[in-house]
């Protein structure tokens, strides 16, 4: 049962676990900003270094690859009169090859790095700029590697934890049980949904895992069964998903006499199938605004032909960031104090914005699964003021 998950965490993985560059900006760097970054002309076309893992020789990169550079253009296309001289570089997902593109995008004149994806590549990307007071926009999810020049645009765990227990407590579910994969992926989910509960004002009741194997799932449910009873959790918060644990943690669950509300870390309507699992009924998760997604991929769909790649949103919502951002006509429209502005940014899947330390903050819905259908119980907010974050 849990060899799709291998596959799929190997796909996963080179996505969330970009690795942040360890220098940090410097101020006095010619050229740019005293708050960190370029000086810009916005009055002239701008010009942003997209990098991209094009000429891997992998089909999926090539996909990748190509759906980014749809997704930026498109983007571009609605900006109006901003003006945006995009540059797309190939690292074929090398570290060696995206140092390189990098530098020499900059040496080129590139003012801000949109990308790229992989762990390696990303971090030698934002090493090879960091001096030069370059920021990087990469699309990696993993707030550990957020930091110094690197953002992530990428759905956090933290973000969703911090949004589901924080409608969980209002909903009168403040004693919430976390259960986990006993793995990288179950431990950091963990972690941010203990966090976001205390941040909510609930209270962790318990805290159980299990060891990441079919065999390993069916002997820690009755234990953990009996600690959802015993501590009189209102909800079980689960890091497991979709491609890996999840049917399986839910089921035995539910047959082991849990009747406490689920909460779900991940996307539990993909693949769509998901939604008609029995131990899912009732659950909630949370996912961007499914409106104006649908309307991204309705308008990628008729511009490209094809549907856009899962990711390919966020290179939309960097282009959407820059352009906002040079569009006020500051030159320090790409500094990191401009970045991280509060009001923060419209993009494919709704508002987001970047914070100081390089993580984002996103405005999400709240679903709930009912006779196997998705609901939404909570629309995502339109703007920060009064959105909880």
């Amino acid at each position: 049962m849990l060899s799709v998950l291998s596959l799929a965490r190997k796909s996963l993985g080179r996505l969330a676990a970009v690795i942040a560059a360890a220098a940090a900006l410097t101020a006095c760097t010619p050229g740019a900003t005293p708050s960190g970054g370029p000086r810009v002309d916005t009055s002239a076309a701008v010009p942003v270094a997209l990098l991209v893992p094009g000429g891997s020789g992998q089909a999926s990169d090539e996909l990748l690859a190509r759906s980014l550079q749809n997704a930026a253009r498109l983007a571009i296309s609605d900006l109006g009169n901003v003006k945006i001289d995009l540059r797309v570089y190939n690292t074929a997902g090398q570290p060696g090859q995206a140092q390189a593109m990098a530098a020499k995008a900059v040496d080129e004149g590139a003012l801000i790095i949109l990308g790229p994806v992989f762990a390696q590549e990303a971090n030698a990307a934002g090493a090879a700029v960091a001096a030069r007071g370059i920021n990087v926009l990469s699309f990696s999810n993993n707030t550990d590697i957020a930091g110094g020049n690197v953002y992530v645009l990428g759905p956090t765990f933290q973000n969703t934890a911090n949004r589901l227990a924080t409608y969980a407590v209002r909903q009168g579910k403040s004693k919430i049980m976390v259960v986990h994969d006993r793995n990288t992926a179950g431990e950091a989910g963990r972690a941010a949904i203990q966090a976001g509960v205390t941040r909510a004002g609930g209270s962790v009741v318990s805290v159980s895992g299990y060891e990441f194997s079919q065999n390993g799932i069916v002997a820690a449910m009755p234990g953990i069964a009996t600690a959802a009873k015993t501590t009189g959790a209102q909800a079980v918060f689960l890091t497991a998903d979709t491609a890996g644990a999840l049917p399986l943690v839910t089921q035995l669950l539910r047959d082991n006499g849990v009747t406490a509300a689920f909460i779900g870390l991940t996307r539990w309507d993909i693949p769509a199938a998901t939604l008609a699992l029995p131990g899912v009924q009732g659950g909630w998760f949370a996912l961007p605004d499914p409106s104006l997604y649908t309307q991204y991929q309705s308008r990628y769909q008729t511009a490209f032909g094809e549907a856009p790649h899962p990711i390919s949103g966020l290179a939309y919502d960097g282009i959407a960031a820059i352009g906002a951002l040079i569009k006020q006509g500051n030159s320090n429209a790409l500094t990191g104090a401009a970045l991280t502005q509060g009001s923060g940014f419209v993009g494919v899947s709704g508002i987001f914005r970047l914070r100081a330390d390089g993580t984002n903050e996103r405005g999400l819905a709240v679903a709930q699964i009912s006779n196997n259908q998705l609901v939404v119980i909570d629309a995502a907010p339109r703007s920060f003021a009064g959105a909880g974050f």
